[in-house]
């Protein structure tokens, strides 16, 4: 086996590789060394400990993830840019499970203060500004989509829909079409001076 020449964008890219296809879970250093036939110690240079590296993976996933709806939304506005923001969620949890799966772990400070993940928040408020919704009201309904299409899909991938019907596939419109009914109408409720936050 050739050794890679390494990199700490190649040691990402390696580790969410594996990540991919051996599952978040059993990422280890000793294993991406192994992926790229040097020893442990040599990925130091790059990525200081598994912790640096997850988070890489995270930054990775962001870029990746925010670049994908950018694409799905341009053009697009109300239920088609909320249909593209969530398909696009969707398709990425399937081609990139491990990627997937470091979005659902806690964010660091440095994942958090990455470019990416502003640009990720960037689309999810183009979503909602074609709803006519202020800025200063996205917090919930970003929250209330972000936890519904989070939800569906995760409870897609360990199988929790596999045993009934119909398929997930007929269930997927319904929740997009409840999204877009809640979005349709926040503009209402969110001026309703005798609405509360809770």
């Amino acid at each position: 086996m050739n050794r890679v020449m390494l990199s700490r964008s190649a040691v990402i890219e390696r580790g969410a590789a594996l990540a991919d296809t051996q599952g978040y879970s059993a990422l280890t250093l000793s294993a991406v060394a192994r992926s790229l036939n040097v020893q442990a110690p040599s990925l130091y240079t790059h990525v200081g400990s598994i912790a640096a590296l997850r988070d890489g993976i995270a930054i990775l996933a962001l870029q990746e993830l925010s670049e994908m709806i950018a694409d799905a939304i341009m053009g697009r506005s109300r239920k088609s840019a909320l249909t593209g923001f969530a398909d696009a969620h969707r398709r990425y949890a399937r081609s990139r499970p491990g990627c997937w799966e470091a979005l659902q772990k806690p964010m660091g400070v440095q994942v958090a203060k990455n470019p990416a993940a502003h640009r990720l928040v960037q689309t999810a408020n183009s979503v909602l500004w074609g709803y006519g919704i202020a800025k200063r009201d996205h917090v919930h309904p970003a929250r209330i989509v972000g936890s519904a299409i989070n939800g569906f899909v995760n409870l897609e991938r360990v199988g929790s829909f596999a045993h009934s019907q119909p398929e997930a596939d007929c269930t997927w419109p319904e929740l997009l079409g409840a999204l877009d009914t809640i979005l349709d109408t926040w503009t209402t409720r969110s001026t309703n001076p005798t609405r509360k936050s809770p």
